[in-house]
């Protein structure tokens, strides 16, 4: 990446509507940390330091969703002044588990939760940042793989697409030698739908996927569905096991609401 001084690029970290896991991903880097902020100059990351440095900014990690009309003037700003943009996380990327408000009436949730939901200001709907605005690269998970996001960083200051794959937990089974959990015993498994990140983990445990990085490219949720009601997944629980962490993302978000399956 060339930024525009000739000194170490700038990287911003910004919250939005989030838990702060995906930005507590990077300071997890212990190995990798020092080397990190060796090449880039970390200008604004408020989960770290409360010193701030002026943009514009040569690379932005943007966590969190757009749920108040606040935010999404805020996530303008933070486009203007970053020369690349980067979602990190189910909540940038797909809304993230807030997004279930999108399936019912959030006015009524705020009645019966507050007592004055009058003081508040909220949007109906928890979004993507790329409903906002143009993002440069989404890097799904929940929380994200701290490899990937590594390997994200590297590709940046290198002026390269990041070497993020985009196939399904079932490869990483393969690759780990995990036995399916769905044909060998019947466990209910979102793997061969989800995107890759976790390395397999939910099944090298014997338990199923939970689909935690969202859908992969083009996947067959249909068959997939298919699959779980033939182990004795009901209905219902089809409808919750895809309206997790990554909700409202396509082909999830419609994947859990048929009214007539078989």
């Amino acid at each position: 990446m060339n930024n525009r001084s000739g000194s170490r690029p700038k990287l911003a970290v910004w919250k939005f509507a989030s838990c702060d896991g995906c930005q507590l991903t990077l300071l997890d880097c212990e190995d990798e940390l020092l080397e990190v902020a060796g090449r880039v100059e970390i200008a604004h990351f408020l989960e770290a330091s409360s010193a701030r440095v002026a943009g514009p900014f040569d690379l932005s990690l943007v966590e969190g969703s757009i749920t108040t009309a606040h935010d999404a003037d805020r996530i303008r700003k933070v486009r203007a002044e970053s020369k690349s943009l980067v979602t990190i996380g189910a909540c940038a990327t797909a809304g993230g588990i807030q997004a279930l408000r999108n399936f019912t009436d959030v006015d009524e949730f705020l009645s019966v939760v507050y007592a004055t939901p009058s003081f508040l200001s909220t949007l109906g709907t928890s979004t993507p940042i790329s409903d906002h605005v143009p993002v440069d690269f989404e890097l799904r998970g929940c929380p994200i793989d701290k490899r990937q996001l590594l390997e994200v960083i590297g590709a940046f200051l290198a002026g390269r697409k990041p070497n993020v794959r985009d196939h399904c937990v079932c490869v990483e089974c393969k690759q780990r030698g995990n036995p399916c959990v769905l044909v060998a015993h019947g466990t209910p498994c979102l793997g061969p739908v989800t995107h890759a990140g976790c390395g397999g983990l939910c099944p090298a445990f014997n338990r199923g996927c939970y689909g935690c990085f969202g859908p992969m490219e083009s996947p067959n949720v249909e068959s997939l569905i298919g699959a779980l009601t033939e182990v004795g997944m009901p209905a219902e629980d089809v409808d919750r096991v895809f309206h997790t962490f990554n909700a409202w993302s396509e082909p999830f978000r419609t994947a859990g609401r048929r009214e007539e399956r078989p």
